[in-house]
Formats: structure tokens, C-alpha cells, sequence
């Protein structure tokens, strides 16, 4: 802690821009550092920005920063009142502010003389807005820093691919932190095959290793915390003669089934309905297929009716039932276990933890994005980290269907430097960042042939221009038009295309100058399109 601090001390006191990525595993210390970088830049009369990846993370920040800095810390984030941020960005405004903590959007606070900026967790997808404007807080913290002379300090245990790669470039200024604070050793992972669970009769979510330690850790008095990363009880009710599952009449997803309210439940629009009792095309039986945060509860309420267990997850949280308020019963109360979404997988600092379980690990692995990996172990790495915070040591099981996948296991020893290397060579043959870029040109309306018109026009126009002599050095592959994962959503249907290139100043403004140009084309009536570069999706 100490030799990072000192010399990142050093780059605030030089007066010019800097990035540094520190990265330090799972219960490093990262926070104290921040403390005292901020408490260095307000001796030094400047003020500071702390971006955290999740609301849920806010509280817990926020009441070591006040600890420190009293009223001179303003918190931003969506879930405050419009009446709350309009009162917190007039303290900025006036000055009364010295330090903003707050998610991705607090990158725009109008802070004075700003001298530093850190983003806690770097590498999370929630910093890369969704919506319009599709920014991503990262990189306008970097472009911040350059324009106002401030140090930006970028914080993680597992880093993202391209973070690193700066760094090990000389980018960035990189510093790590490879012990846990106090000498504490990392939690020992433990994986296992569900396949074999299976093959020994146990059709439930938790396995057998895992009910053990749970046990185990209700006995000595600790807690636990077990991660899905899918809410509901079931992913879907499938029909036993015909195989049909209801599907969402607005959107091309399969519902949801959720047991507490006996509902059926699309999680793209909102759309809920009672679950039928029989198929509704032939009326045979229904089977649920699946789990979801509310079955491993129930599952653990049947095993353990002893046992108390809090759940927290989209369907938990609410204005009233707020992320603060569950994780302050779940301390206070010592209650047992935890069951929650990715909402519990990073930042939290929860010293009688002392288990965590994780279940379908595999979940994330198989989708269409290029950060797959990259997901799936920086979310299993971190949730590994909850654990052994305290004085006892911590312990993990890891239940998957693919026990010998290298990502899997690398996240089980929390091996970040093996996973790096992996990763990087598949970047490299990918040309995916760092090494490329990759965007994608949405179209979006009711009418699909519309859409696909719209989507082939654009295709047609770039490929044009991209013949043309001033754009003969642009290496740009288009593909598509083909539909998105989700096809429709809320009865608009989405196709795109996607453009493997690199992403110049030149090449920028001639997709905005497409984008204008088809926006304005009134054949296009009813269609909307927009540009993602490198998104998560």
C-alpha cells in the first residue's frame, strides 16, 4: 500500500496529466488509498472526482469519504431524486463541494479545479452508458484529465483486457498490490461438477461440497453469500408433450416463470402474466426449467428451515426495500446467506463473510460478445473476493457444467496474470481491442422490412464511400444486416451491422455524417439508428 501511494503521490505533485492503473487483488487496501490521494489533492486546494461501478456500492463509499471529509462530499447518482441531484449540483456549482462519489454521470460534475479523478473497478460494464448519449465514463475521465491537468487513477483487481494492455504499453503508470491488507492469504476455490451431482441424483441447485460449507459456516457464525446471476425462479415453463414455452407477445424472449407471485414475467419490457396450468397450444403438462435467484432460495428455505436467507436482486430492490437497507439487515442481523445477482459480486466489504457459492458459472461464457471471458472471470474473481475479508479465511465453491474450462479455473485461483495472457492472444487473432475496434450501426422500428431497408441502405452507402480515395487507408469489414440477440424488443424489431475496424477521427465522422444523412432520408420514416463502439453486449 505504502510504496503504491508514494509513488503515486509523486505523479499529483507534477502538475500535468497522468493515468495510472493500480491494480491490486481482492481486499488489497485500494480504498484507503483513495482516501489518502484525495485527502493529498485537497491540501493542494484542488477537488476530486470517485466513480463507483454500482449504485449498491454508493452508501458503503460514501460513509468512509464523509468519515474523513465531512460535508465537503456530495453523492450522485439515478437513483437520487431530481430534486436531490438538482440540490447536490448546486453545492458543486457554488463550491461548497470538494469531493463528488457517485456513478458513471458524476464524471460530468462541475467541479473547479480539478486535480484527480478515480474510477473504482474500472474495468465494469456499467460505466459504458447503453442509452444515448453512449459514452463511456472511462474514457471521459482519461479526456477530462488531459483538459484539466488532473491524475486519473484507475482501480481493479482484474483490470480490463485493454487497461492492462496500455499499461504494459507505458500508456499507463501501473502499480500493483499482489497481498491482501494484514498478510491475509486469498480464498481457497473449490470447483465443482455439477455433471456429477447429476449423475449421483442431485437435481438441485446446491451441491453437496456446497451444503456442506454452508454448515460449516453456520456453525462457526459466519456468513455467506451465494451469486446467480439470473433472477426468477425458473428461466422457463416448457410444455412436456409439445415442447412450447410461453413467449413475450411484445418481444422475441421466452417469459420468465417467478413463483412468489406466480407470474410469468418478460425482463426486456416489463410485460407480466398469470402462469397457465396447462400448455396453452395443446394442454399438456408444464415442467419449469432452470433457476433463478428465487428457486435457490426456496431450495435453501426446504434444506435448511433453520437457516435465514436475504435475497437481493431487481425483483428485491425497490424505492423503499433499497440495496442500503438490505445490506445493512443482512450485517446487522447476522443473517446467514446472501442470494443475490452480480449486485453482490463486487466492491462490497463484508468481514464475516466467510463462503461464497457460486452457481451456473458458466452462464455469462457462451454468449456472442468478444468480452465473454473477460466477463465471466472478472465477475467469478470478484465475488471470490467477498470472501475472508475478516480475521478468518475465506473459502469459495465454484459450481459449473464445464469444470475444464481454463477461465473457469484461472478465476479459481484468481490468476489474473494467466487469464491476461490467454486473453490478449485471442484479442490479438480477433483483432478485437486493443488491437481493433468493434461497432455496431443498430436500426431499430415496428416494421421489419423497414428496418432491413434502412439497415441495407446504410450497409450500401459506407461501402461507397469506403471505395473512395480519402478513405483508401480506413481497413474496415462490414457485416451484416443480421438481427440483434434479441430480435424484438417491446414490438420493435433490431437489426444491425457490425464494422470491425479501427475507429479513426476520419472514420468517426463519416459514420456521424451517415447517421445524419439517413436520419434526414424520409424513406427511413420510423426507423432510428445508432452507432456503439465497443459495447458490452
Amino acid at each position: 500500500q505504502k510504496t503504491a501511494y508514494d509513488e503515486i503521490l509523486q505523479l499529483t505533485q507534477n502538475k500535468k496529466a497522468e493515468a495510472v492503473l493500480l491494480h491490486g487483488v481482492t481486499g488489497s487496501g485500494k480504498t484507503q488509498i483513495y482516501l489518502r490521494l484525495v485527502e493529498e489533492i485537497l491540501k493542494q486546494g484542488k477537488t476530486a472526482i470517485v466513480l463507483v461501478p454500482e449504485i449498491v456500492l454508493t452508501p458503503q463509499m460514501m460513509r468512509k469519504f464523509t468519515s474523513y471529509f465531512g460535508e465537503r462530499v456530495a453523492m450522485l447518482h439515478s437513483s437520487l431524486r431530481m430534486s436531490e441531484r438538482y440540490d447536490q449540483w448546486k453545492r458543486i456549482r457554488r463550491g461548497d463541494v470538494s469531493v463528488v462519489l457517485g456513478t458513471r454521470s458524476a464524471i460530468f460534475a462541475p467541479l473547479k479545479q480539478l486535480g484527480l479523478i478515480i474510477l473504482d473497478e474500472e474495468q465494469e460494464h456499467s460505466y459504458k452508458s447503453e442509452n444515448s448519449p453512449r459514452y463511456d465514463a472511462r474514457e471521459v475521465a482519461i479526456w477530462r484529465g488531459a483538459k484539466e491537468n488532473a491524475l486519473v487513477v484507475l482501480g481493479s483487481a482484474t483490470p480490463s483486457v485493454e487497461s492492462m494492455y496500455r499499461a504494459k504499453q507505458g500508456i499507463y503508470s501501473l502499480y500493483t498490490m499482489n497481498n491482501r491488507f494484514g498478510g491475509r492469504p486469498l480464498p481457497e476455490g473449490e470447483i465443482v461438477d455439477m455433471r456429477e451431482e447429476l449423475k449421483l441424483g442431485n437435481d438441485t441447485s446446491l451441491s453437496v461440497p456446497l451444503r456442506h460449507r454452508l454448515i460449516e459456516a453456520r456453525q462457526a457464525e459466519k456468513q455467506t453469500i451465494l451469486l446467480l446471476n439470473r433472477r426468477g425462479a425458473s428461466r422457463a415453463l416448457v410444455c412436456v408433450d409439445c415442447a412450447q414455452t410461453p413467449e413475450c407477445p411484445r418481444c422475441s424472449v421466452r417469459l420468465t416463470y417467478h413463483s412468489a407471485n406466480g407470474r410469468l414475467m418478460c425482463h426486456y419490457c416489463g410485460h407480466s402474466q398469470s402462469a397457465p396450468e396447462r400448455c396453452p397450444s395443446c394442454g399438456g403438462p408444464l415442467k419449469t426449467i432452470g433457476t433463478g435467484t428465487q428457486k435457490v432460495q426456496e431450495e435453501l428455505e426446504f434444506l435448511f428451515p433453520d437457516m435465514p436467507t436475504s435475497r437481493m436482486d431487481a425483483d428485491t430492490v425497490s424505492a423503499v426495500n433499497t440495496h442500503e437497507k438490505i445490506l445493512d439487515t443482512f450485517q446487522q442481523e447476522k443473517t446467514p446467506v446472501l442470494i443475490g445477482t452480480q449486485m453482490v459480486a463486487k466492491g462490497l466489504n463484508l468481514p464475516d463473510v466467510t463462503l461464497v457459492g457460486v452457481m451456473d458459472a458458466e452462464l455469462s461464457l457462451y454468449n456472442s460478445s468478444f468480452r465473454a471471458a473477460e466477463t465471466t472471470f472478472n465477475m467469478l474473481t470478484q465475488v471470490v473476493g467477498r470472501a475472508g475479508r475478516g480475521e478468518t479465511e475465506g473459502r469459495a465453491v465454484i459450481q459449473t457444467l464445464v469444470p475444464e474450462h481454463q477461465v473457469i479455473r484461472l478465476a479459481a485461483k484468481q490468476d489474473y496474470d494467466g487469464f491476461y495472457e490467454l486473453e490478449i492472444n485471442l484479442r490479438r487473432i480477433q483483432n478485437a481491442p486493443p488491437f481493433g475496434d468493434h461497432a455496431t450501426v443498430t436500426f431499430v422500428g415496428q416494421e421489419e422490412s423497414a428496418v432491413l431497408r434502412g439497415a441495407a441502405k446504410f450497409r450500401d452507402s459506407l461501402n461507397a464511400c469506403l471505395k473512395q480515395e480519402g478513405y483508401a487507408m480506413e481497413k474496415c469489414t462490414v457485416l451484416g444486416p443480421a438481427p440483434c440477440v434479441v430480435p424484438k424488443i417491446n414490438y420493435n424489431f433490431r437489426h444491425q451491422l457490425t464494422l470491425r475496424c479501427r475507429m479513426t477521427k476520419n472514420l468517426r465522422l463519416l459514420l456521424a455524417h451517415l447517421l445524419r444523412q439517413f436520419s434526414k432520408d424520409t424513406s427511413n420514416r420510423g426507423v432510428s439508428a445508432f452507432i456503439d463502439v465497443n459495447g458490452f453486449d
